[in-house]
Formats: structure tokens, sequence, C-alpha cells
């Protein structure tokens, strides 16, 4: 994922579908999650689409909110479309909430009443709050439109990038970022699990952060393959296109709380909400934080809804004892619906 539990950093381990740590059983304490940038893949979502009636509409609500055929991209491709920045987010977000759809359509599914929060990474937010009644899906995919345009125009195509230090904790990433920066922005932009980080900024300073990375302790330093230097102070246009795209809609109270990227704590409040939403922008990712909150929170499984399985792998990571599960397609949903 980009805005990031990356496909990059996936292990084999993160990357089984099967769950590890705990065991799921029925009455559990959970958490629906959902997934950032980079998880979309050609083909995402036509499979519930062909199964429920539930899925496809959600899908010809989100066609007609943005006045583009997004679903057709999403089941056919191209891949080069898909990926585009402003695509690739109400497309993620579409795939996760026609999951939620028909968990609600086919198994009767209530959400306040079954799950005790939701989280989502980066982009992932606006899905989360999209499936707890914040806002609706029409509205979730214009903001994400808006969104994702903005992240893309704020820096010029080739002067910002991203780079994954591995093998470093927030505070060793912190100090290289301050290290390589020599008067340009160079910060940790999303702390995803133990040892998983990432910098953003100048893509000299990130290619400092690089080369230097190893002294600090680094196992691996690796550029990532982005279009622009996303969660630092380089999106503060893109946080303004927000704070004024946010602020015309009709904005509810969720009806689950949102633990939240950047303080890493629950949120219901709908101007807490909206400011969160704006600073994350270019604010770092706290998801390690996140999943320990809610850990702490008596929170026994985590299942990540939608497209990809990032975000469950990097559950198992953060806390081995958590139960995590990866619930996109009509079997996985089906045998949730069975278990609840």
């Amino acid at each position: 994922m980009l805005d990031t539990g990356d496909d990059t950093f996936m292990t084999a381990a993160a990357a089984e579908p099967a769950r590890r740590g705990g065991v799921a059983r029925r009455g559990m304490k959970r958490a629906f999650v959902f997934p950032g940038q980079g998880s979309q893949a050609v083909g995402m979502g036509r499979e519930l689409a062909l199964a429920f009636p539930a899925a496809r509409l959600l899908f010809e609500e989100v066609d007609e909110a943005l006045a583009q055929r997004l679903s057709l991209l999403m089941f056919e491709g191209p891949e080069s479309e898909l990926t585009l920045t402003e695509n690739a987010q109400p497309a993620l977000m579409a795939a996760s909430l026609a999951a939620i759809r028909v968990l609600e359509a086919e198994g009767g599914f209530d959400l306040p009443q079954k799950i005790a929060f939701v989280a989502g990474h980066s982009l992932g937010e606006y899905s989360a709050l999209a499936a707890a009644r914040a806002f609706s899906a029409g509205d979730a995919a214009r903001l994400l439109k808006r969104r994702g345009r903005a992240m893309q125009q704020a820096v010029p195509v080739g002067e910002g990038a991203m780079a994954a230090l591995l093998g470093l904790d927030v505070e060793a990433g912190q100090k290289v970022a301050a290290a390589a920066a020599e008067g340009q922005v160079c910060a940790v932009a999303n702390d995803n699990a133990p040892g998983q980080i990432t910098v953003s900024g100048h893509r000299a300073a990130v290619e400092r952060a690089v080369a230097i990375a190893a002294q600090y302790g680094a196992r691996r330093a690796i550029m990532l393959p982005v279009s622009a230097p996303f969660h630092c102070p380089l999106m503060a246009p893109a946080a303004a296109v927000m704070a004024q795209a946010l602020g015309e809609i009709a904005f509810a109270a969720p009806l689950i709380p949102l633990v939240a990227n950047v303080s890493a704590a629950a949120l219901r409040d709908p101007g807490a909400l909206k400011r969160s939403l704006v600073e994350q922008v270019t604010a770092m990712v706290r998801w390690r934080e996140s999943v320990l909150f809610l850990c702490a929170a008596g929170v026994e499984e985590v299942v990540e809804i939608g497209a990809g399985r990032v975000l469950a792998g990097l559950a198992r990571r953060i806390d081995p004892g958590l139960a995590a599960r990866a619930v996109g397609t009509p079997a996985e949903i089906e045998a949730l619906i069975e278990e609840l």
C-alpha cells in the first residue's frame, strides 16, 4: 500500500490469508479496518457484483456520484488507469463499502451491534466513516476523487519521493529523517508495524535518508515507486483542498468510533473527525499505535474489509496474539456471516 501498509513491506507470513495468533470465535470483540492505496488490483469487486445485488447497487451509486464508470475500471482495468491516485482512492473505498453492504443485506449485519471500532489506513478512514454512516458512499467517492487529485497535484512530479526503512522503529526513523533533511523536508510518513516505517519529502532528502539509514540500524532502505510524497508537510496544498471539501458535505457522528490515524485514539465528534482528516494529509499515519489502541480496548480480532490483505498482516506483526483476517470475496463474506 502506498498510504501505506505498503505491499512493499509484505512478507510471506503477512501475506498468508489464514489467521494467526488468536483464534476467532463467536462473540469476541472485533474491529473492522479498511485498506489504503496500494491494495488496488484489476478485478477487485467483480465477484461481489456478480454474486450480490447489494454490491451492484453500491457500485452504481459510486459511478453515479462521480459521473464515471469507475466500476468498469475496477473490474476490467486498464491497471495504468486504476492505479492513478484519483481513481485508486475511490475505487478502494467502493470495494470496501460493497463488502459492507453485502454483509448488511445478506447477513442482516448490524455494525454497531457487532463491531466495537472502525479504522482505516489513510484513505481507508473515508471507507471506515462511510461504513459507519458518518457520510454517504457518494460523498466518500467525491471526497476521495478530490483528495487523490489534490495529493497528486500538491508536488510536481519528480520533486518528491518516499522510502521504506526496514528494521527501524519510529524514533530511529525520525533521527534518520532529521539528519537527511539538510533544510529540505524529510519526515516519517508511516509507522506501520515494528520495523516497518516510511519517510517522505523532497526527493534529494529522501535519497539521503536511504543512504544513511544503515548507520542508524536499518536492515534495508529502499525507494518506493510512488507518484508523490504522501503524509508529509509538502502535502499542505492538498490539506487545504480537503478542509474546503469536508466543509461542503453533511457529516454525522459515526455509529461506531473511528480510531484515527493522527491521534491513534477513538473519535466520534464530527468536528474533531473533520480536523483529523485534514491533518492526516500531512501527518504521520500512526498505524502501529492504532492497532495497539484496539488491543488495549479489548479488541480480539481485526477484520480487514475490501481489497488486499496488508492490514491483516500488519496486525499480526504488531500483536501476534491478535486474530486477524481479510474479508473481501463472496466466500469470505459468507464465512463471516455464518460465524457471526
